[in-house]
């Protein structure tokens, strides 16, 4: 049974009746998959994520997620087919004043009675877990400091290692490189792919850098003014191809880059679940 199954789909921009973000969207994904989503900035790739993890309705088409549509589920069966997934958005949704160890535990609130997470407010439920989450990223001495005193690229590392406590079957990641250095970017890549596989997991993730797609992901699909413009095994696609999807603008690459802390993060879209 795939994990995703989408065609024909069209999504509409939020509150717009006539523009479309996503036109004629077919796509099968199948559980275990690595994918990468390519394409020029508007190209349609947060949206994308957004839809696979049940944030935006589709307005066309059909959409089915582990086998079922979820857009005719109730809305209390709907939450729970949620917890499957995980949306890591480029910017993670992380309280400024919360601790780190509470916001990557966070990752458990659907497992956990209400009793359960506001205990773990105060005195965290699995310190040792949220730590291990935490090194994986090179981020385990910042376990105990507040959110907002983390950088650009460490917030989104810590968001990334909620991403690791979550049980989801589908990970969803959005420009997870954008405040990293190259070292960084290839661990990041490393371990989420390495995370995906040890638990045979969907993942899916949007980069501008094109380099490090066509490196760490064996299918790339590629977006272009809310279309697909090539769905390739990563060696079928050809300079050609990446110079047409970007004409009229240049494609990101993954060196040099400014060290991790002086980076900004520009704002993005969604929640991780």
């Amino acid at each position: 049974m795939p994990t995703y199954q989408l065609h024909n789909l069209t999504v509409r921009h939020i509150g717009a009746r006539s523009s479309s973000a996503l036109q004629a969207i077919n796509l099968t994904i199948e559980p275990g998959e690595q994918l990468a989503l390519i394409g020029p900035s508007g190209a349609g790739k947060t949206t994308l994520l957004a839809t696979l993890s049940l944030s935006h309705q589709p307005a066309e088409g059909s959409f089915s997620a582990f086998g079922v549509d979820p857009w005719a589920l109730g809305e209390a069966v709907r939450h729970r087919l949620r917890a499957q997934l995980f949306l890591a958005p480029q910017t993670p949704p992380l309280p400024p004043r919360q601790r780190v160890v509470t916001a990557v535990l966070a990752a458990r609130l659907p497992q956990w009675s209400v009793w359960r997470a506001l205990v773990s407010l105060f005195k965290p439920a699995d310190p040792e877990a949220a730590w291990q989450a935490l090194s994986r990223f090179n981020l385990g001495d910042k376990l105990y400091s507040r959110v907002d005193r983390l950088s650009g690229g460490e917030r989104q590392r810590c968001g990334l290692a909620r991403l690791l406590l979550s049980p989801a079957k589908a990970l969803l990641v959005d420009e997870p490189l954008s405040a990293l250095d190259p070292a960084l970017s290839e661990l990041t890549l490393n371990t989420l792919r390495e995370e995906a596989r040890a638990r045979n997991a969907t993942l899916i993730c949007s980069l501008h850098q094109v380099d490090l797609a066509l490196a760490h992901f064996p299918r790339i699909v590629a977006l272009r003014d809310g279309r697909i413009a090539f769905d390739l095994p990563r060696e079928q696609v050809t300079p050609q191809m990446i110079a047409a999807l970007y004409q009229g603008e240049q494609p990101t690459e993954a060196a040099p880059q400014q060290p991790d802390d002086a980076m900004a993060v520009k704002p993005g879209v969604g929640a991780c679940l």
